[in-house]
């Protein structure tokens, strides 16, 4: 019988994918082959999980909690989540307005889908986490971007922000620590955002999961001072507590969208895993030492690779205030960001991601994580350094 052809629904052409999991899959391939590959692609601390963690997941399991849960999330680290965001960020939440989700990606896919329709534009940063702009395409909805500067320190420009709204727009994403630049926003630039959105009736979605991830800066949430029924936030474990694999996180949102998110996740995946949750009550009640420890060392990081960067010819890179990573401009390299991410990586062993991975404005750069040694994150810089060198100059 003759192979039929695979046709797929339509909407599956609208869906984008996360460039440092290929990226990944390749520099994997490599090592296989033989090859020595420094890892600066994915967005993943080094870290282990701290050890209570570890022991209240063990404990619950050998317990026998392992059954199904609520698909809002166990009452109790629902509870934990919203005192601590409470104590944290310095306003009050309640336990039904956080829903409590298999990750951080679906913090973001549950609420587009809830709340957008075909005809409705959402306003994302760019460059940007991708998945911003592939689940709001998914959604039927049109995808605006609001370009990300370097001179503007990769920071929202407000007044820009005001020019892109339109009757169509629904829902406006900000993103502070800001994956990939690193940047934060000022206090009063979310002020401004969440005011702005106030006053034009639009949701504000605000992606948190670095909140906890910050130098020189302090952590500003809009809902201090933007209305807080049209504001959704996202959180998570992944980062702060380095349980990416625990595949944990969590939205805030007013509670009558709360309880549709939830009822998305009954649809998708029903609940969370029981023991996960139960760690992350232990992560968010007990020591908090070990993410401070984190958070330094990244620090230490951070200023060796900035350093390291702005030592290569043709290469610059701005100080970021928040996450681990490093966005390099490699324009004077005469090299696009995708040409180059490719030999870095086959050529000079060195996994990094275009910056046109994270949208269209980030051609012209290039994405480091630091999440690595700093032994290995020195090696990085002297191959990187080496195989620049190596090139023949390009004309000014």
């Amino acid at each position: 019988m003759p192979s039929r052809p695979l046709v797929l629904a339509r909407r599956m052409e609208r869906l984008g994918t996360e460039t440092a999991f290929e990226v990944l899959a390749r520099a994997r391939e490599l090592e296989r082959q033989g090859r020595s590959i420094v890892h600066l692609e994915i967005g993943e601390p080094d870290f282990d999980t701290p050890k209570h963690i570890v022991d209240a997941a063990v404990e619950a399991l050998r317990s026998g909690k392992t059954h199904y849960g609520p698909s809002t999330g166990l009452p109790e680290l629902r509870e934990a989540i919203a005192a601590d965001f409470t104590k944290r960020r310095g306003t009050p939440i309640a336990a039904d307005n956080v829903t409590v989700l298999a990750g951080g990606k679906p913090a973001i896919f549950f609420p587009l889908l809830a709340l957008l329709d075909e005809g409705d534009e959402a306003i994302y940063p760019n460059p940007g986490f991708p998945i911003y702009e592939s689940m709001i395409e998914f959604s039927g909805a049109k995808a605006v971007p609001l370009p990300l500067r370097e001179a503007n320190q990769f920071r929202t420009d407000v007044d820009e922000l005001k020019r892109l709204i339109t009757p169509k727009t629904k829902i406006v994403i900000v993103n502070s620590p800001h994956n990939p630049c690193g940047s934060v926003l000022p206090p009063d630039d979310v002020r401004r955002i969440a005011e702005l959105c106030a006053e034009r009736g639009i949701w504000l979605f605000s992606d948190e999961i670095y909140c906890r991830i910050m130098y020189e800066e302090k952590h500003a949430t809009p809902l201090q001072w933007g209305d807080r029924d049209r504001i959704i936030v996202l959180d998570g474990f992944s980062k702060t507590f380095a349980m990416t694999g625990w595949r944990l996180g969590y939205s805030i949102a007013p509670a009558e969208l709360a309880t549709r998110i939830a009822r998305l996740q009954t649809n998708c995946n029903s609940c969370p895993a029981t023991f996960s949750q139960i760690a992350a009550v232990s992560a968010l009640n007990g020591p908090q030492e070990p993410v401070d420890a984190m958070v330094r060392e990244f620090k230490q990081r951070r200023d060796v690779v900035v350093k390291g960067l702005n030592s290569i010819p043709g290469m610059s890179c701005i100080t970021p205030q928040g996450a681990f990573y490093a966005f390099a401009n490699i324009q004077k390299t005469g090299m696009g960001s995708r040409d180059l991410q490719r030999a870095l990586l086959e050529e000079a062993g060195v996994g990094t991601l275009s910056g046109t991975a994270f949208g269209k404005h980030g051609e012209g750069f290039i994405r480091l994580s630091y999440a690595n040694s700093i032994a290995n994150l020195e090696e990085a810089l002297r191959r990187m350094k080496a195989w620049i060198g190596a090139r023949k100059p390009v004309p000014t």
